[in-house]
């Protein structure tokens, strides 16, 4: 089940794109909204040029920056071959299957996947998808740039044509191969612990466990930063604990949130507007729209998780809080009704909040976090 409010977000002068002539031609389904429960059975329908199921998520927070598109592949098929001009991120909401990918005209690299698995299908890259079970479908969630770029460029065509890949890219030597083990990046001053992981392929985001704190933020929780080495898209994912809640930020558009496991809400609103509550679990999906502030809360018993899809810096999407007296509320400065819903909610689970007095009176308050050496 999905939102079925209507959202009122508007992008541009309210005239039809390129990009939504693109995806009117596809006759597939188009799923909007503020959020998508369940991308594991939210409805598709058949894509004869791809050979495949896929849908269209066009939610509120997107607004003409990003792609988020769901494919299901039948069991043991493969996808038709695809040629795409932008970078593209892929995780495995379900399922078990192979990437086969080359440029040049040169044979295929192959790697395999996992649910919870993400990776990058690199610009001007031909790639495959299978399904290498044999008794039940993937399901895959895309996320790109498409529609930024068909502002620029109104031709959809010249998105999925051949325009020459540089083959060191892939099959180059020295670097070491394209999809293999992540590796960290310390002493980063462009985010908070002071490091991140670069790859283009992670085998298990509900698995992942080399994190660092996220502080400031509140609930304990702590992060990990992904980038890619050639690619301008990057995540995050954050991890917090259970019966607590972050604090209610915002940020520029086209920021996607799928929850690789957990359960729980979140509240997105406008500024001095109407709070949407989004609730979610394991492949739940949401986009908070533009300048929209938003808040996530664990109702559960175990520790939650979301991993969160960037758009280009400069492109829209932007998850640092530039300026935290207008951009982060404290817990102090909150709306009442943010700690009522949230004790309520973890009342009807038999559950009570572990969320500290003292945060809701010392804007300065934060979490202590074990062998913390910052």
């Amino acid at each position: 089940m999905q939102s079925t409010t209507t959202p009122q977000v508007t992008t541009g002068w309210g005239r039809k794109t390129a990009y939504d002539d693109w995806v009117q031609s596809l006759e597939i389904p188009v799923h909007t909204g503020y959020y998508v429960e369940d991308i594991r059975t939210v409805e598709v329908g058949w894509w004869p040029e791809r050979e495949c199921s896929a849908a269209i998520l066009k939610l509120a927070g997107q607004e003409g920056v990003t792609e988020v598109r769901v494919t299901e592949i039948p069991a043991g098929k493969t996808t038709a071959p695809v040629h795409q001009a932008l970078d593209e991120l892929v995780y495995v909401a379900d399922g078990r299957g192979l990437t086969a990918i080359s440029a040049g005209g040169r044979s295929p690299k192959t790697f395999e996947w996992q649910k919870h698995s993400l990776f990058l299908i690199p610009r001007n890259h031909t790639y495959q998808l299978s399904n290498t079970q044999g008794d039940r479908p993937v399901r895959l969630l895309h996320y790109n740039s498409l529609p930024m770029a068909m502002q620029l460029l109104p031709d959809p065509d010249f998105f999925f044509r051949d325009h020459g890949a540089n083959p060191d890219l892939l099959y180059g030597e020295g670097e070491g191969e394209f999809y293999s083990e992540a590796k960290i990046v310390k002493g980063a001053n462009d985010v908070r612990g002071g490091a991140f992981w670069v790859g283009n392929f992670f085998p298990d985001m509900r698995a992942w466990d080399s994190l660092v704190p996220f502080k400031g933020r509140g609930a304990g929780g702590h992060v990990v930063w992904i980038r890619y080495p050639k690619a301008p898209l990057w995540n995050h994912m954050s991890v917090f604990g259970s019966k607590t809640y972050k604090k209610g930020h915002r940020h520029g558009p086209g920021t996607l949130i799928v929850i690789p496991t957990g359960e729980g809400y979140s509240y997105m609103w406008p500024e001095g507007g109407e709070k949407v509550y989004i609730p979610w679990h394991e492949a739940s999906v949401f986009v908070p729209p533009n300048r929209w502030f938003h808040q996530h809360f664990n109702v559960s018993a175990e520790t939650d998780r979301y991993l969160a899809f960037h758009a280009p810096r400069g492109g829209g999407g932007n998850e640092r809080v530039e300026d935290q007296a207008r951009d982060q509320i404290e817990y102090p400065d909150e709306d009442s009704i943010i700690r009522e819903t949230f004790e309520r909610e973890l009342g009807k689970r038999g559950l009570k909040s572990i969320m500290p007095d003292i945060a809701y009176s010392d804007r300065g308050y934060e979490w202590e976090y074990a062998n913390d050496q910052d």
